[in-house]
């Protein structure tokens, strides 16, 4: 019981709806999406492959008086329920899209991936596919194997090319090369703080739960307050589907305010 006390609690912030995000992470299986998620929360990498199934995480921020909450969802690669990634793709806000350097098979993932993201979008938005706006990122990982490299420069290009929202970065999850800055690129093309990116605030545990909302509540004047800390909640659990569901006719509908703050809420 006292580890659930310690625990932050969404409603102890009143997080609004514009300051919530969801990040969904896509990609064919041993590409590296987990270890990128584990980069991002821990600063670490582990050696040792599990696959995935779904993971889902949540990171809360205090940045320049204002609180922000970023939710997590690491996807299995091998997908055996297409139902789910759909509800994956219709709830996300950011998306990052995962393939290897030396696999060629999941780059062509990675291009149906993103005509996937880019069709559902427009679905639910009733709007044509080249206007619809989703920030993305794709990762080319791997980047310390070149020598096995399978995916030429060329190729990315022209994968990227023309869209504003869509950034490529070559990176390294085990040497944690480019990763601050292409979660930065992603941020600031979702109207972030780019402050949310790994190294550009000050991490806390979550016995700094207390300092961290004291701090939201009194520091409303940004001018005042420059620091950015975050802490890992750690006993998020993804929203229910119902609530997923929910969330999404009120996005179809073109009245998804109220759920948005409801989708932000419900642990």
């Amino acid at each position: 019981m006292h580890q659930q006390k310690m625990s932050p609690s969404e409603n102890d912030f009143d997080i609004p709806a514009k300051n919530c995000c969801r990040m969904v992470i896509l990609g064919s299986t041993k590409v590296g999406k987990t270890a990128i998620v584990s980069q991002f929360l821990n600063g670490r990498f582990d050696e040792q492959y599990t696959p995935t199934i779904e993971d889902f995480h949540r990171k809360l921020y205090s940045i320049k008086g204002d609180v922000y909450q970023l939710d997590i969802l690491d996807t299995s690669g091998n997908h055996p329920f297409p139902a789910m990634r759909r509800l994956s793709i219709l709830t996300g806000d950011v998306f990052i899209l995962v393939f290897s350097l030396d696999n060629r098979d999941s780059f062509e993932e990675v291009q149906r991936l993103k005509r996937q993201i880019i069709e559902t979008k427009s679905c639910l938005k009733n709007k044509t596919k080249e206007n619809v706006d989703v920030p993305l990122v794709i990762c080319g990982n791997k980047g310390d194997r070149e020598f096995c490299r399978e995916v030429q420069s060329e190729e990315i290009e022209q994968l990227v090319a023309g869209d504003e929202q869509c950034a490529y970065f070559e990176i390294s999850a085990k040497r944690n090369t480019n990763v601050d800055q292409m979660f930065q690129t992603l941020f600031t093309m979702a109207k972030l703080p780019n402050e949310m990116s790994p190294d550009l605030h000050r991490k806390v545990s979550v016995q700094y739960c207390d300092m961290l909302r004291t701090k939201s509540l009194k520091n409303k004047n940004k001018k005042n307050d420059g620091d950015a800390y975050g802490i890992v909640a750690p006993f998020a659990r993804r929203p229910s589907v119902h609530s997923d569901l929910m969330y999404i006719k009120e996005k179809a509908i073109g009245g998804g305010q109220g759920k948005d703050k409801e989708r932000c809420t419900i642990s």
